[in-house]
């Protein structure tokens, strides 16, 4: 058996006699290892394989957790972080009163520091089965049943919307009652509208609304994009003001870091008189929404390494008890020899944590160069804690040794002499 050494030291025993005692050294142990792993390099690259999957996902789950907490903190800073809403609750009679928020609510707001954009809106209730088309009255069934939005100017304006084409509607249109609408991409490509050059019109009630704008993007308030949006004092001479159950809001967009200090005067700048006809929402904690966030995706990932952990160290475990049995001569010439018990477990165990090792510093690797590519596409800064770069092949070491624990007791329970019959 090429490779195989066992060396005997002779010691006196009790009444003198001479006992022979086989000794297994760690240079032997280290040389048996990689020798029962080279010589078969195509199963052991096999076995490998789970532990490098399940390391390097441990590796890439920290790493890109905590490089994206910077950009996680900085989309919440640049959105949620900047957005204020205010909801019209009517105070303690609101059967009484359909619109607490003033005529010039926009003013009122806009005149606090840190405001940028702020108005009022709400969903205009039609009669059932109301569609909006592109075709005035006597073509059925050709339009879409979509929202229609009552908005002031400064809604749109801080939504912040990408224009396709045209241009969202200002003070002057609201003012005097213009029956202009802005719609969304998907809408105008169902009613057919392409282009704004020919003043194209939409139907709602048998009204027509020209299209002065198409949106296709919006940094919030999403829904604009399925809606029809029209100024608040057309819809206000339509259909009147917001409906029982259907109350009026404001949008606020603010300048970084001045929402929750708005939030907290923006009831009594809207009706000194009356604060508590008002809800504000202020922007949630973006450290405690990050962490909520940031925990989530680390259960989830962690989960899948765990799983892939799992998958490696069966496959260890199966290849381990797969040599056992292709291995049972070796196994009884090397216990008649004088190999004992202990020897031939801790020689399968050695194997069985070399392959885990290997494979934690192949998956420590991957998932280190995943995180650094990862980065670079999205030009961020790479980060990955030095502890998770050292534990990383650790684990997949004790992985590679709790698999290998039955194969090797399993190894060390065979007699020399039954296996030297086979």
């Amino acid at each position: 058996m090429p490779g195989r050494k066992l060396k005997w030291v002779r010691r006196r025993g009790t009444g003198g006699a001479a006992a022979d005692r086989s000794r297994f050294s760690p240079r032997d142990l280290l040389s048996e290892s990689v020798a029962g792993i080279l010589q078969r390099p195509a199963r052991s690259v096999l076995t490998a394989l789970g532990t490098v999957l399940g390391v390097g996902t441990f590796v890439a789950v920290l790493g890109l957790t905590a490089t994206t907490s910077s950009q996680i903190d900085s989309r919440f800073n640049e959105l949620t972080a900047t957005e204020v809403t205010v909801e019209d609750t009517g105070g303690e009679q609101p059967e009484f009163l359909s619109n607490a928020f003033p005529a010039d609510a926009d003013r009122r707001i806009g005149a606090l520091g840190g405001v940028r954009e702020a108005g009022v809106y709400w969903p205009v209730r039609l009669g059932p089965g109301t569609v909006v088309s592109a075709a005035p009255v006597g073509t059925e069934g050709t339009g879409e049943q979509t929202q229609v939005v009552a908005a002031s100017p400064g809604v749109l304006a801080a939504a912040g919307p990408h224009l396709a084409q045209g241009r969202i509607f200002d003070e002057y249109h609201d003012r005097r009652g213009e029956n202009v609408a802005v719609i969304g991409a998907g809408l105008a490509s169902r009613l057919g509208i392409t282009t704004l050059e020919a003043a194209p019109a939409i139907f709602v009630e048998d009204r027509a609304f020209t299209v002065i704008g198409i949106v296709d993007d919006v940094r919030r308030k999403a829904d604009l994009l399925l809606s029809v949006v029209v100024p608040r004092t057309t819809a206000e001479e339509i259909w009147g003001g917001p409906e029982a159950g259907q109350r009026a809001k404001m949008l606020i967009s603010t300048d970084l870091g001045a929402a929750r200090q708005i939030a907290s005067e923006a009831a009594l700048a809207l009706d000194p008189a009356h604060p508590d006809h008002f809800k504000v929402v202020p922007p949630p904690d973006p450290r405690s929404l990050r962490g909520d966030v940031t925990s989530d995706l680390n259960q989830l990932f962690m989960l899948m390494a765990g799983i892939c952990l799992v998958i490696g160290a069966v496959g260890i475990a199966n290849t381990t008890l797969v040599a056992v049995l292709e291995r049972t001569g070796e196994i009884g010439l090397r216990r008649a020899l004088g190999a004992r018990g202990r020897h031939i477990t801790v020689q399968f165990l050695a194997e069985s944590g070399a392959l885990g090792a290997l494979g934690g510093l192949a998956g420590t690797s991957l998932g280190t160069v995943t995180v650094v590519v990862m980065a670079v596409v999205r030009d961020w800064t790479p980060v990955i804690h030095p502890a998770t770069v050292v534990a990383a092949p650790a684990i997949g070491l004790v992985t590679g040794v709790l698999a290998g624990l039955y194969p090797a007791w399993r190894a060390s329970r065979i007699q020399p002499a039954e296996a030297l019959r086979r």
